[in-house]
């Protein structure tokens, strides 16, 4: 019988992976919609294109998530990595090929596949792994430091994306993405491995889906105060997925130079510093409160403020300082955002809900996206700004609805986080 892994060795696996995770993808996040614009697509295109992409998610999510529940965290992460690489360098043949628009859009579901069997996975697998570990300190400090990591991986994914792509063309971030993407598959299939859960393997896959299905929707919309977390996801999740590529256009604009990509790599690159200094700051700002839901609250006012800002059309300085602090409060709200989430999700279906409370904000995201990109097509990007903050707004109820419900995971310490026991029994 294999040797339970140390509570280190499980966190130094999980950082290695959201590495590798955050490196591939962060190659083409600071010219993807460029790139799509270069291709010949308008941006209502574009970003309709996107859209398909959280259509994607949407199809996908539960499916993928009860993979991870009955097959196994570590199979649907190597089937993510697998569908990422295709899927990426179809993107860049597309690229080559001026593909229609069609064309993207069925590669963009495709893509939503290959994520889908991220979401939930790699988190259940840390949470679950820690308890049967041993692990007794605070989610909150290893969710932080995976976003000073990711922040990292950020920052020299994203400068190197536009530098390369000023020095090449376009395309070439899209080949490395597929190439790390591949190194992932060997990595994770020598070092992550299921500890604490064992896959549910007695049913087909449609009973299986039904089974899941119906437990995450119990402990998800069926449980207050998650439920109210989960349906603000709708009105930050995809505002903040167009706001991010919208950036890279704008900046350039403010910036005066359209073909100056290293400038858009910048966006995502002060987004990457700004997550380091929000993860180191999680913990930190999390003790400054008696509940998570504070923390929560003021990182969702913060980014509508933010949001409303950029929209007015600041000079091209003034719009980085704002980018910068929109990062800080986003990676100081996500930590503290998912480790609550996971409080209060029981271990067997937790991979399902948490991939349902992304689905929820990839259908906000489905919405959004080509209404935002069709009013920047009217209006400006200023105006698309001006309008996500106003979207983004429409959390807050739901955030404070979900305080009131007084779930003891609100007001959990760094020592009582439940990583002991099932989060259920503290209701």
């Amino acid at each position: 019988m294999r040797a339970l892994p140390s509570p280190r060795r499980v966190q130094g696996t999980y950082y290695v992976l959201v590495l590798g995770n955050t490196l591939a993808a962060s190659f083409i996040w600071g010219i993807n919609t460029l790139f799509l614009l270069d291709a010949g697509l308008t941006n209502f295109e574009a970003f309709a294109a996107n859209a398909f992409y959280t259509v994607g998610v949407l199809v996908f999510e539960i499916p993928t998530g009860v993979v991870a529940d009955t097959l196994g965290r570590r199979a649907s992460y190597l089937l993510g990595s697998l569908t990422l690489a295709v899927t990426t360098t179809l993107y860049w043949l597309m690229w080559l090929w001026e593909a229609p628009f069609w064309g993207w859009a069925l590669v963009s579901v495709l893509l939503g596949l290959g994520f889908t069997f991220f979401t939930g996975a790699v988190d259940a697998w840390l949470v679950d792994a820690l308890k049967a570990s041993g692990y007794t300190g605070s989610l909150e400090t290893v969710f932080g430091r995976s976003m000073i990591v990711s922040g990292g991986a950020m920052l020299v994914g994203s400068v190197l994306g536009g530098v390369i792509a000023q020095l090449t063309d376009l395309g070439v971030p899209f080949l490395i993405r597929a190439g790390v993407l591949v190194a992932m598959v060997v990595v994770a299939g020598l070092l992550m491995r299921d500890v604490g859960f064992t896959p549910d393997r007695s049913q087909g896959p449609i009973a299986a889906t039904r089974t899941v299905l119906r437990s995450s929707i119990t402990h998800g919309l069926g449980n207050p105060p998650v439920r109210w977390l989960m349906l603000a996801s709708p009105f930050t999740a995809g505002v903040g997925f167009y706001a991010f590529y919208a950036l890279q256009p704008y900046l350039l604009e403010l910036w005066g130079d359209p073909e100056a990509y290293s400038i858009a790599g910048l966006a995502a690159a002060v987004l990457s510093g700004s997550a380091m200094l929000g993860g180191l700051l999680a913990p930190r700002v999390r003790r400054l409160f008696r509940k998570r839901t504070s923390t929560i609250l003021l990182a969702t006012v913060a980014g509508v403020v933010v949001l409303i800002g950029l929209g007015l059309q600041p000079s091209f300085w003034v719009a980085i300082v704002l980018v910068a602090v929109w990062g800080v409060m986003s990676s100081i709200d996500d930590p503290v955002h998912r480790a609550y989430l996971n409080d209060m999700i029981p271990s067997k279906q937790r991979a399902t809900v948490l991939s349902f409370d992304s689905l929820l904000g990839s259908g906000g995201s489905v919405i959004a996206q080509p209404i935002l990109g069709r009013s920047a097509d009217l209006g400006g990007y200023g105006f698309s700004l001006l309008l996500s903050g106003a979207i983004s707004a429409a959390a807050i109820p739901f955030v404070l609805l979900s305080r009131a419900q007084r779930h003891p995971a609100d007001a959990a310490s760094a020592t009582d986080e439940g990583l002991a026991g099932d989060p259920t029994t503290s209701v």
